[in-house]
């Protein structure tokens, strides 16, 4: 175990300011509250935090986190309080402490609800001072490193933990040593038969790659002293779990793999990053395809290497990464190379510097938008483990999503306005849909309209939980708004009717009775047929009659159109338009089921309280029936540009000579045109004449009048028309 003098040399190392008082308060402190104690391996209980403390030391982390890191589990394990730790330590250090405490308690393996709540109380501890998630990272790396301590049923739980949350998010910091190791020792213990045989055949190879290593180290550092740079270099096979996902990935046996040996090539400058790529390739082949610059561009946690991957000696495939002590600091280290003393300034000071950091800042504000906690979980586990393309604004911003993400995760990504209101956009200079899938490199030039609004169809198609959250926010709130809009219409109507004053604040008077807290919440529940507007009516005025309904009631709608989906409609009023759209929303607006409409026609609404707008094209002979309540009209208009294409249906008649091949000849016309027949009845009522009934799918009026237009122009047809019936 740790001697207290030997912890304080390891910090006094790399910040010889350290408080060395504090240091030596902080372990006897420790080392008496937990006494006794004893850990599952028969040790003290103290060497855990100990331990931690000293892998911290490795990261050259301030004094207030190897504190913590020594105090960690004091409040959950002694009788400490965080009273105590903050009286003899200070209020830093207890919050420090006590966010430990608190992350101690969550389970990140159990249910997939309890499992979400918990990730999502872990990164707002995290958030809110990453040095808790750093004091984490190490518990939980040295409660790995003695796992076979621990008893059989606790370990694959706690390895799969490690393994779906710890591990990937010590990659997201950066900290990619610290990644690799908790992996590998998860994947030990979650699949034994695997790692077992995968390090056996490393080990029968040991030999080959020792030489490999040692011939490439030689010949690399000489070259590159000839050319007068100074670099490190050094190499290692590849850790077991690496190789497995590689196979698992590629869907390659071991002996298809090729580039099982990695080298680190470290100088001092970063033109001696380039000079050095210079020098590889003139020493050994380059494998086409495999050369990444995160130099010029940084992976989202500050990562900045050259990689690439050469044909060296015996025909091995091998790959360099290439970068400076500074690189390889954050590489080593990730968001806690940003600790390292400038100064004698801690942490926080260096937060803003870190885009690691800045991840976490997107992910919490997804905490905030009221997405359940099973679809925040799907989110940041995809965000966690996805591999990633670099993209780049045009003014060259550079723009990191996963792999597959499109135009609209980019949009999103910029800025959620951006993205809301995105119609179009730009790859390279050419216009492309916005579903197009994103290569690393693109110039991606998003376009955007002030009257566009989010599709719900994109929540299907985006792959960010970023981008997933903001049009469901949206789609909530158009939602929202058009039924709240539509309940206030029919309440208005039906006090319009009844010749009583309408006004929110009459409505107020009425709420208690309705049992909502808000007009709005009147409004939306009305809209939403929650409740009919009668009883809205009888709250107010309670001697209220109300009237029998008149006309005909919405049906499922005609030729089997269940609802308006893909119509997109909008009722003027005097404080403006209502957009009001039927796609995905449920909201109760139907065709009539006695006639169809189609784009380009002139339509009308009819409202019915506590049942919503039926839709009627102007020709409709059902609309008699409403001739005596203009009060209940609405004008509509059709207003899909932009939206998805749709076939709306409509039905013509049609009188045909009845001779030979005249229905092959009018079903012709219909399909030249683009035409979707969907029935078709024949009827003949003179010896000469038949009469067709067709049910056809056109995309708008202009399309029908052309299919009508075409069929009167054969020499067969006496007629051809529309019919509403």
């Amino acid at each position: 175990m740790m001697r207290q003098y030997e912890l304080v040399e390891r910090v006094k190392r790399y910040n010889p300011k350290a408080d060395e008082a504090l240091l030596d308060r902080a372990y006897v402190y420790a080392m008496l509250a937990h006494g006794n104690q004893k850990r599952a391996s028969g040790d003290p209980y103290f060497s855990h935090p100990l331990e931690v403390a000293a892998i911290l030391t490795d990261l050259k982390l301030d004094d207030a986190t190897i504190v913590a890191a020594l105090l960690h589990d004091t409040i959950e394990d002694t009788d400490a309080t965080k009273d105590d730790i903050r009286e003899k330590f200070g209020e830093n250090i207890a919050e420090l402490v006590d966010g430990l405490t608190k992350l101690k308690k969550l389970d990140l393996v159990s249910k997939q609800a309890v499992q979400a709540e918990n990730l999502r109380k872990l990164l707002l501890a995290i958030t809110s001072d990453v040095r808790v998630l750093l004091v984490k990272l190490a518990d939980r790396l040295h409660n790995m490193r003695t796992l076979h301590y621990v008893p059989p049923a606790k370990r694959n739980r706690i390895a799969q933990e490690t393994l779906d949350i710890y591990a990937p998010l010590a990659g997201r910091m950066g900290m990619h040593d610290m990644r690799e190791e908790l992996e590998d020792l998860a994947f030990r213990q979650i699949n034994a038969v695997a790692h077992s045989a995968l390090t056996a055949r490393l080990d029968r190879q040991r030999e080959l790659y020792a030489q490999i290593i040692a011939e490439i180290e030689g010949q690399l550092t000489a070259k590159l002293a000839g050319e007068g740079i100074t670099a490190e270099v050094s190499g290692r096979a590849k850790l077991p779990y690496s190789i497995y996902r590689k196979m698992e990935r590629k869907s390659v046996s071991f002996e298809q793999l090729s580039d099982i040996v990695g080298f680190r090539v470290v100088v001092e400058t970063l033109a001696d990053c380039y000079r050095a790529v210079g020098v590889v390739h003139t020493t050994w082949p380059a494998v086409p395809q495999r050369f990444k610059d995160y130099i010029s561009t940084p992976k989202a946690n500050d990562y900045r290497s050259i990689h690439t991957t050469v044909i060296g000696p015996r025909s091995q495939r091998v790959e360099m990464q290439i970068r400076t002590r500074a690189m390889h600091d954050v590489a080593e280290y990730g968001i806690a190379a940003h600790a390292l003393y400038k100064d004698g300034a801690e942490l926080g000071t260096f937060e803003n510097e870190s885009n690691a950091y800045a991840w976490l800042r997107h992910t919490v504000e997804m905490l905030a938008h009221g997405d359940n906690p099973e679809e925040f979980l799907e989110h940041t586990k995809l965000e966690l483990f996805s591999d990633q393309v670099y993209c780049f604004t045009p003014k060259g911003r550079l723009i990191a999503l996963p792999r597959k993400a499109n135009c609209i995760d980019f949009a999103y990504a910029v800025h959620t306005d951006i993205g809301n209101r995105c119609s179009r956009a730009r790859i390279n200079g050419v216009e492309r849909p916005l579903v197009t899938e994103l290569q690393n490199g693109d110039e991606v030039e998003i376009i955007t309209d002030i009257h566009a609004t989010p599709s719900p169809a994109w929540e299907n198609i985006v792959v960010t939980g970023r981008a997933r959250s903001a049009i469901r926010r949206a789609t909530r709130a158009a939602t929202r708004a058009q039924y709240l809009e539509l309940g206030r219409r029919i309440v208005q109507s039906l006090f319009a009717r009844a010749g009583k004053p309408f006004s929110d604040d009459i409505l107020k008077l009425g709420l208690k009775r309705l049992a909502r807290s808000s007009v709005e919440d009147v409004y939306w529940a009305v809209g939403r047929d929650e409740i009919p507007a009668d009883d809205v009516m009888k709250a107010v005025h309670p001697d209220f009659k109300a009237a029998p309904s008149l006309g005909p009631k919405p049906t499922e709608g005609w030729f089997g159109v269940g609802s308006t989906e893909a119509l997109k409609f909008q009722v003027p009023a005097t404080e403006g338009a209502i957009p009001i759209r039927g796609i995905n929303f449920d909201l109760p607006v139907h065709f009539a089921a006695d006639g169809g409409a189609v784009p380009g026609d002139r339509i009308v609404g009819i409202m019915t309280p506590g049942e919503g707008i039926t839709i009627y094209p102007i020709q409709s002979p059902a609309l008699a029936a409403y001739d005596n309540e203009p009060d209940r009209w609405l004008d509509v208009r059709w207003d899909i540009e932009g939206a998805v294409p749709s076939r709306y249906p409509v039905r013509i008649a049609v009188k045909s000579r009845n001779e030979p091949g005249s229905l092959a000849r009018i079903t012709q016309i219909i399909a030249d045109n683009d035409g979707n027949i969907d029935n078709l009845r024949m009827h003949r009522k003179a010896a000469d004449y038949t009469n067709v009934m067709i049910d056809l799918e056109v995309w708008d009026l202009k399309h029908l009048n052309a299919i009508i237009a075409g069929i009167k122009s054969l020499a067969i047809a006496a007629d051809a028309h529309r019919v509403f019936e």
